[in-house]
């Protein structure tokens, strides 16, 4: 009975919001026209214009109509289910919204739409012929002596293989200039860098045969800014006649672990940008010789931006091996996802052990250096293996070009074609004119005598990069196969790194990690900025707001581009640089972050106020203020204390997610009697909870409140707070185990010897026990009720007692870890509260909290975890959290790469335990038949599973020597680092157990947008005392809805003007879709938004704002597509990264 009574009024619901937005979308149809200003004297195509738009009007209302009628349908399935479900669901109502939005205690499951499932059950690579899994498989790993080639193998050849088709040559004249490393980017542009460009330019001129490439625009930038209008026109004719050539073209050449996709995207942008102003030019070709391991993300991307082939340089000495024998180097990189083969793109694998002159001519070392003119006798530099370079001259070149001859020709026997990449340059070379003539005059003569003799069957010259991909493409269509390439697909990714020997490259994803939070903290202000910058710009320019748009703030997030592109170079966020570098990127970061704050309170305040034209009286000094401050590059945020008084004071908080959020927000305040309500005046249930000066003592002055904040999806919410007391505020408790307090204050306190029954803590979804250590043993999921094992431990690694040892790069540990030691209980401080509770433990080297929300969204499904590191007086050591669960997941594991895709790792014993840890950027799982446990994380580490059902991650390394790859230094500028993490464990319904084995694993929704918040937290802003106090709206909410549960916005970002410094009134609007799987149970999980099959109606998505224009463009906007134009809807495939240019008014 009570069934039907509810589908009867669900029914006559539904009819009515039918019937109503009929009429509204009827209603709408008569004022919607004409859009654009029409033509004088064209009124008959005018007319015509009109009538195809109304056809067009009423297809597109049939469309949202049948989308209405198929949400409802949706919907009236998933109530019939949670209602067949029974009341198992309906945990306590938790919901103190703002009075506005109450949470359903029961939560309509998601409407996720079946054929978004679809993809992750069909993808995996199934379709390339070289999987980089089952490469690790088959290779033995057992380095034996190559000879020459030490790490290769003995090659030879036919004098007359080359008799039909000669060999073709080029050799690519480079300069690779780190932006820091052993000296900061400013000092090395001062002693070497500008020196080759200004030497380029003569030296280009002189023969037009010379070439020359560059790929870091952020030393071009540099010397452009300070050289004349000849130098400058120089430089663009050398470009327009092909002999200087921009490869990628970012601003840095990135590290492929450390950096999260945003960020990679956002230097290539400000590379490409600075490109387009200042040269005209599109790199089309990808160069990363430098990088420590490859990531296919990197490839994706550069595909999206329009290039059409890439070279990587630094992969594991065994799998180059492995693909030399088998022809492999030159292959399609296709994602491991991709069901068909859109995002191939063709890469090349530099052979041997590094990009240098003596390992790029062929496979001896000794003889290719030889052709290194730089290290001609009398020179600072010379040769390792005992045989200096000679100069060449008439008596010596037959000589000499036989032999450099027999180099390129061995190299060509790992190659499928006949075509020669001979690269010529090395870190910081062509900084002298005498380098310039020795090299180029040198190889010139040689090239002379190779190619006047027809015996020898070689064309050589030099090139640049383009130059050999346009001769290899030329030489793929002509080997005589229709349409079919001479070359493999590969997909899959090239970590962990090894040079030689057991040296793996492990150690580097986490080397200096307080750089690598800030670094992710550097990227959420950044983002919030631009959107807020892009969407207050468009205000200020509707209502003229002078003092807004003559602000230097477009300045300021420029530099905040290209300060974060600067920390993504190879040196940089990996950690491998010298102290006082680091020190250099540190404070260009926090300098940055000061004033990207600045730039969202300014921003925040103009979208927030009433009257927009008080902007000017308001925004002088800094009317909003973060909630967190800064005080130095090392130190950690610490919390602004608010001072309450009986005049409320305006708190706005903003939501950079773009999905609708219920979000914990805490702040610090001056006294325990406060109250919080919404704009209207709607009191708020708050939790109050003391504030720790040490681990013992409580603070007198300052008292933290948190409350439940309902926001708008990348909106901002106005909230009241003053001095006064409420009956909506609830203290926390607290009890302090194996220490003792003076309980003093308005706290309850219980002060208990030793926590030996245990102790607990449990929200609506989750139940977790700790041990007498204050460490997490077991974890409860209460939609399943069953209990798991999820112990957390700390441990120590040491560093190898043989001759190399770990540093900044490598990671070579002596043993297992050991676990961390305790000789007495350490003090643990549980509180629990009505908004959160938390345990938190004290150890010598770590503050341990783990918190549990006690709210019915998404915030409170998995366990905040934070760690805060201390190992500043250790020497040799490194110290990991460890998981171990009982989840069966033997040896495999998945961590994800740059935050924008999963990668399958199998953990294998016949490698050494460094070359088993794996970098994370943003999570790492392992699952079985039934669940799944994910590690998220705020920064990158480095992750490991040494053991079924353990994930273990390095929190920080302190290391007293160099690893000798040139740093020549230790680790040991350590800072008290702070970690942060969640713990989420999920149900599983897997049919199929062959599916474990795929290539490829997708996280689930509600992991997806845990690491979504985890890595974008809401932005608390604080009033500044000010009289008269301005007038706010209650809320700024820039979309119409949410928008669909798998689609991110990456970034809004202001796009430069055409000409002067300046910002165009255009943004690049980045969309990413992200691929989920489904194999989990979509109970409440408290997403409010649903999936689409990645389809936005353009005209739905903007609530405040009127979309002037919105036109595909490739991702760094560097190529429009031919038939670019006005589109009105968007859509996108999963996985998906698409940039449009978009215009708002």
């Amino acid at each position: 009975m009570k069934l039907s009574r509810q589908f009867t009024v669900f029914g006559s619901a539904i009819f009515c919001v039918v019937i109503f937005s009929l009429y509204l979308m009827l209603d709408r149809g008569h004022l919607d026209y004409p859009k654009s200003p029409r033509r004088e004297g064209s009124f008959p195509q005018g007319q015509l214009s009109m009538l195809q738009e109304k056809i067009d009007h009423l297809e597109r209302l049939l469309a949202e109509n049948n989308e209405i009628i198929s949400n409802i349908r949706d919907s009236v399935i998933n109530l019939s289910e949670s209602v067949e479900d029974g009341p198992k669901n309906s945990q306590g109502n938790f919901s103190q919204g703002a009075g506005s939005h109450p949470l359903p205690s029961q939560q309509l499951s998601l409407p996720i739409d079946p054929e978004d499932c679809l993809f992750a059950s069909q993808s995996g690579s199934q379709n390339s012929d070289v999987q980089m899994l089952d490469v690790y498989s088959l290779i033995p790993f057992d380095n034996p002596d190559g000879g020459v080639w030490k790490q290769g193998f003995d090659i030879t050849y036919k004098s007359y293989e080359w008799d039909t088709e000669p060999l073709q040559v080029f050799v690519v004249p480079h300069s690779h200039n780190d932006p820091g490393w052993l000296k900061t980017f400013d000092d090395y542009f001062r002693d070497k860098t500008q020196y080759i460009f200004n030497n380029m330019v003569v030296k280009l001129k002189e023969d037009s045969r010379r070439k020359f490439m560059w790929s870091e625009i952020s030393y071009l930038s540099k010397w452009w800014d300070v050289i004349d209008t000849q130098k400058k026109d120089a430089v663009k004719s050398l470009l327009e006649n092909g002999q200087f050539e921009i490869v990628t073209g970012g601003w840095v050449m990135p590290d492929e672990a450390g950096p999260h996709y945003f960020a990679l995207i956002d230097q290539l942008i400000e590379g490409h940008q600075w490109l387009e102003k200042n040269l005209g030019v599109k790199p089309q070709s990808g160069w990363s010789i430098d990088p420590f391991g490859h990531s296919p993300t990197m490839a994706y991307l550069l595909k999206r931006a329009g290039f059409s082939h890439m070279l990587i340089q630094r992969v594991h000495y065994a799998v180059k091996k492995h693909f030399a024998l088998h022809k492999t180097l030159e292959f399609f990189w296709r994602q491991n996802w991709d069901m068909g083969s859109v995002t191939d793109i063709f890469c090349h694998m530099m052979p041997f052990y590094s990009y240098d002159i003596p390992h790029t001519c062929g496979p001896d070392p000794k003889i290719c250096c030889q052709f290194d003119f730089k290290r001609l006798p009398g020179g600072r530099v010379g040769c390792p293996w005992g045989i200096p370079p000679e100069t060449i001259y008439l008596g010596n070149v037959q000589n000499r070009a036989q032999m450099l001859l027999d180099q390129y020709r061995k190299k060509s026997k790992l190659f499928r074609t006949k075509v020669v990449l001979a690269p010529l340059g090395d870190d910081f070379r062509y900084s002298e004119r005498t380098e310039w003539d020795q090299q180029f005059k040198n190889y010139q003569l040689l090239f002379d005598y190779m190619n006047s003799q027809p015996q020898l069957n070689v064309k050589i010259q030099f090139g640049t990069l383009s130059d050999y991909f346009d001769a290899l493409d030329k030489a793929d269509k002509n080997s005589g196969k229709s349409s079919q390439s001479v070359f493999p697909v590969l997909s899959g990714d090239f970590f962990t790194y090894a040079d030689r020997d057991d040296h793996y490259w492990s150690g580097y994803f986490t080397s200096r990690p307080f750089y690598k939070r800030m670094d992710r903290v550097m990227e959420s202000h950044l983002r919030t900025a631009e959107i807020l910058y892009y969407f207050a710009l468009r205000k200020a320019q509707k209502y003229k707001i002078s003092k807004f748009l003559s602000s230097s703030h477009y300045t300021a997030l420029s530099e905040a581009r290209r300060n974060l592109g600067l920390f993504q170079h190879h040196d940089a966020i990996t950690g491998t640089a010298k102290d006082w570098v680091v020190v250099d990127y540190g404070t260009r970061l926090f300098h940055s972050l000061m004033n990207l704050k600045k730039i969202i309170g300014d921003s925040a305040l103009l979208l927030i106020l009433k009257d927009k034209h008080t902007y000017d009286s308001y925004s002088s000094n800094n009317f909003l203020e973060m909630d967190l401050e800064q005080k130095s590059q090392d130190s950690l945020p610490q919390k602004n204390i608010i001072r309450l008084s009986a005049e409320p004071r305006y708190l706005v908080i903003y939501n950079p997610s773009e999905q609708d959020q219920n979000s914990v927000v805490s702040v610090y305040v001056s006294s325990p009697t406060v109250q919080v309500s919404s704009a209207t005046g709607i009191p708020v249930e708050i939790q109050v909870s003391a504030v720790w000066d040490t681990a013992d003592a409580i603070s007198q002055t300052a008292y933290e409140i948190s409350f439940l904040a309902h926001i708008p999806p990348l909106g901002l919410k106005v909230y009241k707070i003053l001095e006064s007391a409420s009956s909506k505020s609830f203290l926390a408790d607290y009890v302090l185990y194996n220490g003792k307090t003076e309980v003093k204050g308005i706290f309850n306190i219980k002060n208990i010897k030793s926590a030996e029954e245990g102790i607990m803590l449990e929200n609506s979804f989750i139940k977790l026990r700790f041990g007498q250590y204050g460490l997490m043993q077991e974890m409860m999921n209460k939609e399943d009720g069953k209990h798991h094992v999820v112990k957390l431990e700390f441990s120590w690694y040491g560093t190898s007692n043989k001759k190399d040892k770990s540093g900044a790069y490598l990671f070579l540990p002596d043993r297992e870890a050991r676990l961390y030691g305790y000789t007495t209980l350490p003090f643990v401080r549980v509180m629990r509260g009505r908004i959160y509770s938390e345990v938190t433990s004290f150890f010598d080297h770590i503050t341990h909290r783990v918190r549990l929300y006690n709210i019915q969204g998404v915030e409170g499904q998995s366990v905040e975890i934070s760690n805060i590191v201390d190992i500043r007086k250790e020497y040799n050591r490194e110290i990991a959290m460890r998981i171990s669960s009982d989840i069966n997941s033997q040896n495999r594991f998945y961590t994800d790469l740059n935050g924008y895709q999963i990668q399958p790792r199998v953990t294998m014993s016949k490698l050494p335990l460094q070359a088993n840890v794996y970098p994370m950027t943003t999570m790492a799982y392992i699952q079985d038949a039934e669940h799944r446990l994910t590690l998220l994380s705020a920064q990158s580490l480095g992750v490991s599973s040494l053991k079924s059902g353990q994930i273990e991650v390095i929190m920080d390394r302190r290391l007293m020597q160099d690893d000798n790859r040139g740093l020549g230094q230790g680790v040991h500028d350590n800072k008290i680092t702070a970690n942060l993490f969640r713990i989420l464990l999920e149900k599983r319904s897997v049919t199929n157990l062959e599916e474990e084995k795929k290539s490829v694993s997708y996280p689930s929704l509600l992991s997806h947008i845990t690491s979504s918040f985890l890595n974008h937290p809401v932005f608390p802003m604080i009033e500044k005392v000010s009289s008269p106090t301005p007038q706010l709206l209650g809320e700024f909410s820039p979309l119409m809805s949410s928008l669909p549960c798998d689609i991110h916005l990456v970034n809004l970002r202001t796009i430069q003007s055409k000409v002067g410094h300046g910002h165009s009134d255009e943004a690049a609007f980045i969309l990413h879709r992200k691929g989920f799987d489904c194999q989990f149970p979509s109970r409440d999980t408290g997403l409010l938004c649903s999936t689409t099959q990645g389809k936005i109606l353009v005209q739905k998505l903007f609530n405040k704002f009127t979309v002037e224009s919105l036109t595909p463009s490739s991702l760094s906007l560097m190529h429009s597509p031919p038939d670019a134009r006005n589109i009105s809807e968007i859509n996108l495939s999963p996985m998906e990264i698409s940039t449009f240019r978009i215009r708002l008014r």
